[in-house]
């Protein structure tokens, strides 16, 4: 095999991979090459940087990159490129080497007096391809590629092994059958070529050179951070985080906010950008009005909020270009667009990104596609970038192409798995089944005929990562409980090519109506997933716990055998634990007495589970431990992937209890990896968020007369536990929604790159966190599996058998796992907008009962509110005033239409005046809304929310269980009555109530005593209070418990 010996200043598009070298036919190859080789190696020199584009794919094989180009390519600003070319290096899968040529003595070129310096490197990649072409004794001829004229003469005819020609001419000799590359690089030239002809004005000031950018970064006068476009209001807001430079200014306690496009100065969403502060009376404040469709392009110079800092970019350290959606804007603008011209401006789906200029003669044929586009330049003298058409996607709006386009959005790439990485993994089919390894068997702690081990996962789940198992052991002192986690690194050794891809997609991702598995899914939902009845090999954390505190009294981590008794589903476990009849699969074949055996030891086993786990949380809210909110959402599917209901998720205590046990496995994981290597663990941290996060929260909060405390999370989690509302629990779940918001992402990092102090984990109040339970989904896990495996070898044998990745290695590994988890999150909600906006659209808002819904006030703005809908866990704005200037008036029933009138916004509230009188809404108010979808041909559709009355809904739910409250909120507002009526009581009796502090904390009063009343409530445990209020029998029913 021959090397591409590249420039990586400069990379072609047409060099694909050296495979295809071997494909070239001999006529082609004799049209430049004697004898008909068929093997080349192509330096490449002065070829343009629009071209670099594929060099980072994976069909990518042996090359050898030049240490002087390489070098240089670092000092410059292509950031994009410099990052693909060093992870070409690193991904093993390349086969890529860096030829040190300034160090080989045969190669070195002294740079010539007065020789500038890009001459100097075209000489150099000469010198190392004539070097190499020599090296292989002229066995095979090397082609060089460049764009200079001067060069091509000069080089082309000094050595009868080594050929200089142009990229163009290349195409043409090489690859007259790639019409599809051809055609590329003659469109790019011919923009290239009218940009040049064309003479305009400057439309944007010039960006400053490197140097004065880094002495001003240095010196404080300029701030750098990644910019951040407003999708709301992507045309006029975009923002810069300041954290991380040297800026001295005592003021600068928030983002620098760029207005406009122009202070933008051409960078985009991503980029790395320098940004110089404006005097101070040029400042401006956030909008606070909502805007009618993101990216509109209205400004509201009237609506906005306090002035802060703002500035404007002047220079760009880094490009972070990336592949990006878009589609043809309308027929009527393309035929005016092209009447004198084949450019066209493509609108991208992603708001925050700026119309994309390209050439095409295809406009027309590709109205109604989407498309992918690749940034090319974006010169100060065009109003937007140049770019040009990669492929197309497909028809837009067909569930296919809006899912891609999430995917490509959010740059997760992922393909079938290779038949390389599938023959590494074990098989196990009918004709040949899977066994275990005698070895195996005999090295590991063999827990199958001595633990009850299952499982608790969603219904349907086919990847199970992990199992639990609690037992009392003899002498009745203390308990076992265990934590199974799926042995993944048993078949996933490190460095293999699955390793290797399970590493380059860094998680599962989770859509709507599809996942697509971080490992083959004969590991993840066969031979790594803990199903019921199967023998498997597991990683386990066993502790055994004082039968009474419930504390750690010691703890054993290693390899072990299972097998899983039973498979539960959450909401079977939790109606079991409920005293419900409820049907478990394993035990229906069973009958008599054998079946009440095994049904009750696995009851017992679920108690006591379920003790533990309260007491683990009770120990983590005495530190601080935050209970959030969060908005989750599942889109029922029939059989044909047609979506049928949109169900918020049921919250039960087995979700805690079966979370509980997770957490504290991996807590104890953390701290043993960190102690074993102080310096190279990954670990997991939660920073602290910002006080001025939270002024919303506090703000709305007082609104309703509470008072929130965020200065710790202690005091946070306190004053959220006391912000109930008994006439309406949305409000305190609306608060823990907003606090959860105003929270900083939690982070992967290795614990040589932090100091300790913020190893902290705020959210869950431990000082030391990972993430251990999760190794068929996750990649963190599998690198902390394997750091728990040396470290319990270095404790028995006091060395390592295989050296582990170091601190800098481990933190870069760190980011990419940051990252990818990221786009997950992203591509998951966005998959479920989507998949909402299915569920409605073929629904007619006018006459279909399912678009009418109760909503939440939880925001107010300077023309409308935000908006919670339990029922579909949808958030959204509702707008008092349209583009007319009329304003929502409010009949006397309560029903909306648009008057003539005036708007007046308080912090707290929002008055609408029209001649029909006033009418205030309130922060938490209920109102009643109708849902619809708004289309759009380039972006995504969204939801629209129209007020229609301003009292709250009353109709019953339709279709699904309406979202509900979960066992412990019921058990704590009936606790709650329970207490009213016992003070009340007591106070008629005229003494004070006496309870404690840990009995007001537990919500555990001596009477009524909480065993009680759990019994008297066992049938409501499950009901959705908020859908259907409390009865007066119901309240005398739990005053009388009392």
């Amino acid at each position: 095999m021959g090397f591409i010996l590249a420039n990586l200043k400069f990379i072609p598009h047409v060099l694909l991979t050296q495979s295809v070298f071997h494909s070239l036919s001999p006529l082609a190859c004799s049209h430049m090459c004697p004898g008909g080789a068929n093997d080349h190696v192509v330096p490449i020199a002065g070829v343009k940087d629009y071209c670099f584009i594929v060099l980072h794919l994976r069909c990518i094989i042996n090359m050898a990159l030049i240490q002087t180009t390489f070098k240089t390519q670092r000092k410059t600003r292509h950031g994009v490129h410099y990052k693909r070319l060093r992870a070409l290096l690193k991904d093993p899968r390349h086969d890529c080497v860096l030829f040190a040529n300034e160090f080989q003595q045969n190669c070195y070129c002294p740079r010539d007096k007065g020789e500038s310096q890009e001459k100097w490197h075209t000489r150099c990649v000469y010198n190392a391809a004539v070097w190499y072409f020599n090296h292989l004794a002229g066995l095979r001829p090397v082609v060089m590629l460049a764009e200079d004229c001067d060069t091509i003469s000069e080089f082309n005819a000094l050595n009868s092994g080594v050929y200089v020609i142009s990229t163009q001419e290349y195409l043409a000799s090489f690859w007259p059958d790639l019409q599809g590359a051809q055609e590329l690089y003659n469109s790019i030239a011919q923009t290239l070529l009218e940009r040049e002809s064309e003479e305009m004005e400057k439309v944007y000031a010039e960006h400053l050179p490197a140097e004065v950018l880094e002495a001003g970064i240095k010196s404080g006068r300029y701030i750098q951070g990644i910019l951040s476009v407003n999708k709301h209001r992507a045309q006029h807001e975009a923002f810069v985080r300041y954290e991380g430079s040297t800026n001295k200014n005592s003021e600068l306690n928030s983002d620098v906010l760029l207005n406009g496009a122009k202070h933008r100065n051409r960078a985009v969403h991503g980029d790395m950008v320098v940004v110089e502060l404006l005097p101070r009376n040029e400042w401006k404040g956030r909008t606070t009005a909502l805007t009618e469709g993101q990216g509109e392009e209205r400004t509201m110079e009237d609506t906005q909020s306090q002035p802060m800092a703002t500035g404007r970019v002047v220079g760009i350290l880094q490009r972070n270009w990336r592949d990006y959606v878009a589609s043809f804007p309308p027929l009527e603008e393309v035929q005016s667009q092209s009447r004198n011209s084949q450019k066209i401006l493509l609108i991208p789906w992603d708001y925050r990104i700026p119309k994309i200029r390209i050439s095409t003669q295809q406009a027309v044929a590709l109205q109604d596609c989407r498309v992918i586009v690749r940034l090319d330049s974006w010169e100060s003298t065009s109003m937007y970038p140049n770019g040009h058409c990669v492929r197309v996607m497909g028809k837009s709006g067909e569930l296919e192409t809006e899912i891609q386009t999430i995917l490509l959005e959010n740059c997760i790439h992922v393909s079938a798995f290779s038949e390389a990485q599938l023959r590494e993994m074990p098989v196990n089919t009918k004709e040949n089944p899977w066994h275990m390894d005698s070895c195996e068997v005999s090295s590991r702690r063999d827990l199958r005929n001595t633990h009850l081990v299952f499982s608790i996962d969603p219904k349907g789940c086919e990847d199970v990562d992990d199992t639990l198992s609690v037992r009392t052991l003899p002498g009745g002192n203390r308990l076992e409980l265990g934590v199974h986690i799926a042995d993944v690194t048993h078949f996933v050794k490190e460095g293999s090519l699955t390793d290797l891809e399970a590493r380059s997609r860094g998680t599962t991702y989770y859509l709507a109506d599809r996942r697509y598995d971080m490992l083959p899914s004969v590991l993840s939902a066969d031979l790594c997933s803990l199903l019921g009845g199967v023998d498997r090999y597991a990683l386990s954390v066993l502790w055994e716990l004082d039968a009474n505190s419930l504390d750690a009294c010691k703890v054993w981590y290693g390899r072990t055998l299972i097998r899983s008794s039973y498979q539960l589903h959450y909401e079977l476990a939790q109606s079991l634990l409920n005293g419900e009849e409820a049907e478990v699969p394993e035990l229906s074949q069973l009958k008599g007495s054998q079946r009440d055996q095994k049904l009750g030891e696995l009851l017992q086993a679920l108690e006591t589970l379920t003790r533990v786990a309260r007491h683990l949380r009770a120990q983590r809210d005495k530190g601080g431990a935050l209970e959030l909110e969060g908005v989750e959402v599942r889109a029922q599917l029939d059989e044909d992937k047609n979506i049928t209901a949109l169900v918020p998720r049921q919250p039960l205590e087995v979700h805690e209890t079966v979370a509980e046990c997770m957490i504290y496995a991996n807590h104890w994981v953390a701290r043993k990896i960190q102690e074993s290597f102080p310096h190279q663990a990954l670990l997991r941290h939660h920073p602290p968020p910002k006080q001025e996060y939270f002024n919303h929260l506090i703000e709305s909060a007082k609104a309703r007369g509470f008072s929130i405390d965020t200065r710790s999370n202690r005091a946070l989690a306190d004053s959220l536990e006391w912000a109930m509302d008994p006439q309406d629990p949305l409000v305190n779940r609306l608060l823990r929604m907003m606090a959860t918001q105003a929270m900083s992402n939690a982070l992967y990092f290795s614990t040589g790159a932090c100091p300790e102090e913020q190893y902290y984990h705020y959210g869950l109040a431990l000082d030391r966190y990972t993430h251990f339970t999760s190794p068929i989904r996750r990649y963190a896990d599998v690198v902390v599996h394997r750091l728990l495996m040396a470290a319990i070898q270095l404790e028995k044998e006091g060395s390592l058998s295989m050296a582990l990745a170091g601190n800098r290695e481990l933190e870069e590994l760190s980011q990419q796992i940051n990252n990818k988890n990221r786009a997950a999150q992203h591509a998951q909600k966005q998959s479920t907008e989507l998949f909402q906006c299915l569920y409605f659209k073929d629904k007619d808002p006018h006459t279909d009962e399912r678009c009418v819904a109760d909503a939440v006030i939880y925001a107010v703005r300077a023309n409308g509110f935000l908006i919670f809908v339990p029922q579909y866990g949808l958030k959204g704005a509702v707008y008092l005033k349209d583009r007319d200037g009329q304003v929502v008036s409010i009949s006397r029933d309560g029903k909306c239409e648009w008057n003539a009138g005036t708007l007046q916004r308080y912090p707290d509230k929002i008055s609408t005046r029209t001649s029909t009188g006033t009418h205030t809404f309130y922060l938490f108010d209920h109102v009643t809304v109708r849902i619809s979808v708004k289309p759009s041909g380039c972006h995504a559709d969204t939801l629209c929310l129209e007020l229609i009355n301003s009292k709250p809904h009353r109709a019953t739910q339709p279709e699904s269980k309406p979202a509900g409250r979960g066992r412990s909120e019921l058990v704590q507002e009936v606790v709650r009555w329970a207490e009213e009526a016992s003070l009340h009581a007591e106070e008629k009796k005229g003494r004070k109530s006496k309870l404690s502090r840990e009995e007001r904390q537990f919500r555990q009063s001596k009477t009524p005593n909480l065993y009680v009343i759990l019994q008297e409530i066992s049938e409501l445990a499950l009901q959705d209070l908020s859908a259907c209020q409390i009865t007066n029998t119901e309240e005398q029913m739990c005053t009388s418990s009392s």
